[in-house]
């Protein structure tokens, strides 16, 4: 299996974000080049905006002001005070719209005069972005509010507040909250409120304070999608996105700083505990309903550092676009104000990275030294490493997923409880998954799944009753590999089998056919076939549609017991791969030159059990 990869590298997917310095002189050095970026872009006007920026621009000139006022709180460079009155001077006469934006759709109030920002600056060109637009307007007013003592007049921060205090008002009450169904959004609105109560007298602080609270009570927590036994936010109508997921991560942890509300504790360790248990050791994630392969960057750290600690376990390894690893850019380099917020927050929080993996089993995830293996809601593989390979499920007949294939159809979707079992023991590292499945025949058949790593190899060995034809396991679709910095894309790995092993490309051609040697990445391959324009599509739902890939197949493997077909495979090694599975009195016992593991009968309460030594 020596083909040659296409030399395309995943965009998104660079290096871990925990890799970036976050000591108190490293991000002197990045406000100091914000701080010589922005005074050489600063107009006469005071607009501080990129020059090629046209969307996502109502918000960027009073981040970059706030990135000022923070930088100029901890230097006291004498050139800041004048760059900020002038540009918070721009942002408050230019970039505060009071009349409606022709053809939003999302307003309960016309005409209501309350203040928002727009994602677009001509009227009705696009306006479906000012909700979030105005989120983001709103917290880089509340940070600018918290640093400017000493740098505007009481005059101007009345001003201000004023605007924030509208915003909160456009937000909740004169549109529709949350109309894009993004989870981080609307999160961060009400992160927004919480931050702008503080700013206010009493009993309006506790009135704003108590809204953002019934908020996330009513829009959030009443709203959560279940994924891999976890209640996430939801995310432009899914569980979960790669991109955005890690960013309300961020949004919880910021919420948790500045509320002391457990509620945000609490929900962000469950979101941390999913990104950790879906995310590979080597930091690759993929899937979302808004993105499949698009990681944020800085956006992320604030969220991933706190919770990490909170966790205990290295949520920092997540892969981000480093390209943004300290704040949005545009594609010169130049900094874009857009989420200067995130980078405030982040430079002001004090926890440090935890660098540790969790030494707790998850159900959904086996993981040791550099193979991992993400399983899904159904306790398929979603994402398996091993060898600095990324393999992902395969797609054949439009069924996708790891496991057997009888006669075009694949044997692993669940038709009962999945059962599960984790045991550690000389080194080895192992889990057992038993799934009820049904094929075409309706016969109950219990495929029983064993995952074994010493941390540098994976093996996996898949018994099932006796299928007739022809049957072979379907082992993945190799994708992408780690070339020491970077994530790019492959079609080949280092696998090995004790049946026959082949791998196949799609023979037909066509967007719902997916040949790994393509330059075609998977994200693209998705959109292709989502609903929607690329953006606005849902990459999962899309990718559903696939009907054929480039697929590991692996024959039965030989002298198995005679009611069952047993299949076995290695990744991260071409060495020869010899496995015995005999029947006994303990149960099936399946050798390997590494490990012996007997899958035992179930115990009083059903549950499969697993013994397991080193060879």
């Amino acid at each position: 299996m020596h083909l040659t990869p296409p030399p395309v590298h995943l965009t998104h997917q660079r290096g871990p974000l925990h890799d970036l310095p976050d000591s108190p002189q490293a991000y002197d050095a990045v406000l100091a080049d914000v701080v010589e970026q922005a005074l050489a872009r600063l107009t006469p006007e005071g607009n501080l905006e990129h020059p090629d920026c046209v969307d996502d621009i109502g918000d960027t000139s009073l981040g970059i002001t706030s990135l000022l006022a923070l930088a100029w709180q901890r230097t006291k460079d004498p050139r800041l005070p004048e760059a900020v009155r002038r540009s918070l001077a721009f942002h408050l006469r230019e970039r505060v719209y009071t009349q409606d934006n022709p053809g939003y759709p999302n307003l309960r109030a016309r005409n209501s005069g309350l203040p928002y920002a727009r994602y677009t600056l001509a009227a009705g060109a696009h306006p479906i972005g000012d909700w979030p637009s105005t989120v983001w307007a709103l917290l880089q007013a509340v940070n600018l509010l918290d640093t400017a003592d000493g740098l505007v007049d009481d005059e101007r921060r009345g001003e201000l507040l004023e605007v924030a205090r509208g915003y909160w008002s456009w937000l909740t009450e004169a549109t529709f909250f949350n109309p894009q169904e993004a989870g981080n959004q609307a999160i961060g609105c009400i992160v927004g409120g919480l931050m702008l109560a503080s700013h206010l007298p009493s009993p309006e602080r506790e009135s704003v304070r108590a809204r953002a609270l019934e908020l996330y009570t009513d829009e959030i927590l009443a709203h959560r999608v279940r994924d891999r036994g976890a209640l996430l936010p939801p995310e432009h109508g899914g569980a979960y996105d790669n991109n955005y997921g890690p960013i309300s991560l961020s949004f919880l942890a910021q919420a948790h700083r500045v509320s002391g509300e457990e509620v945000f504790a609490q929900d962000g360790d469950a979101l941390a505990r999913y990104i950790d248990a879906r995310l590979t050791n080597g930091g690759f994630d993929n899937g979302g309903p808004r993105y499949s392969e698009q990681h944020s960057g800085f956006e992320s750290v604030l969220g991933l550092r706190y919770f990490s600690r909170r966790i205990g376990s290295d949520l920092g390894r997540y892969r981000g676009d480093t390209r943004w690893g300290r704040h949005a850019v545009k594609a010169d380099g130049g900094i874009d104000g857009h989420f200067a917020w995130m980078l405030v927050w982040q430079i002001q929080d004090a926890t440090r990275w935890h660098r540790e993996p969790s030494s707790t089993a998850a159900r959904h995830q086996l993981r040791a030294g550099t193979v991992s293996v993400a399983f899904d809601d159904r306790m398929t593989p979603s994402l398996v490493e091993a060898g600095g390979t990324y393999y992902l499920p395969a797609a054949v007949g439009r069924q996708h997923g790891f496991g057997p294939v009888t006669d075009g159809f694949l044997l692993c979707r669940p038709m009962g409880e999945v059962r599960v079992r984790d045991v550690r023991a000389d080194g080895l590292t192992a889990k057992l998954v038993t799934k009820p499945v049904v094929g075409r025949d309706h016969v109950l058949r219990h495929v029983r799944s064993l995952y074994v790593t010493d941390g540098t190899t994976l093996w996996t060995t898949v018994a099932v009753e006796r299928l007739d034809g022809t049957p072979y396991l379907l082992a993945g679709l190799p994708y992408a590999e780690d070339d020491g910095d970077r994530v790019r894309r492959t079609a080949e790995g280092a696998v090995a089998s004790a049946g026959a092993l082949r791998l196949t490309h799609p023979d037909a051609q066509g967007p719902d056919h997916f040949d790994a040697r393509a330059e075609t990445t998977q994200e693209q391959a998705a959109f292709a076939l989502a609903a929607d324009p690329r953006g606005y599509g849902n990459p999962d739902e899309g990718w559903r549609h696939l009907i054929s890939s480039t697929a590991l197949e692996v024959g039965p493997a030989p002298d198995a017991p005679d009611d069952l077909h047993v299949f076995a495979v290695r990744y991260g090694s071409e060495e020869k791969l010899t496995v015995s599975v005999e029947r006994g009195e303990e149960g099936l016992t399946v050798r390997t030159a590494a490990f012996t593991a007997v899958l035992g009968d179930a115990d009083a309460q059903g549950e499969p059990e697993l013994a397991l030594r080193a060879a």
